[in-house]
């Protein structure tokens, strides 16, 4: 079930945010997660987030941030990755918000074949100013 953040969702998506950069972003310094993952969790009450829950379980397994037509980014539980629900979460938001922006890390080849898959397009190129990080900027209409 797909449903948006609640309060008492906060500790988990964060656990969920931290796991997920240190693991697909292993070409970044572990620091920089680490030392912006309680300003991340602070924002979490404000953002529009939706969250993924596998019922059975009653365990959020994945979510996705957004601002506006623009996507945050897709987080998944390591344990649960590639079995569909990265999908679900931009399915999700595609049918209410059209068209969609992300960054994404060059570094990320993952990342970037998941969002050509589902037809979004490399617009541009840019340097992440907090990474020193290559990055495209994608669109999907």
């Amino acid at each position: 079930m797909i449903r948006k953040l609640q309060n008492r969702d906060i500790d988990r998506v964060s656990e969920i945010w931290l796991d997920t950069n240190l693991k697909a972003h292993d070409f970044i310094n572990e620091e920089y997660w680490k030392n912006n993952f309680v300003v991340v969790k602070d924002m979490f009450p404000q953002a529009e987030v939706y969250v993924y829950e596998e019922e059975s379980k009653g365990e959020i397994q994945g979510f996705i941030g957004m601002q506006d037509n623009y996507i945050e980014g897709i987080f998944v539980w390591s344990e649960v990755q590639s079995t569909g629900i990265g999908k679900k979460l931009l399915d999700f938001v595609k049918d209410f918000k059209k068209p969609l922006t992300l960054h994404v890390y060059q570094n990320n080849i993952r990342a970037i074949k998941f969002y050509q898959k589902e037809n979004f397009k490399i617009q541009s190129e840019n340097i992440d100013e907090n990474t020193g990080e290559k990055e495209y900027i994608m669109t999907w209409r």
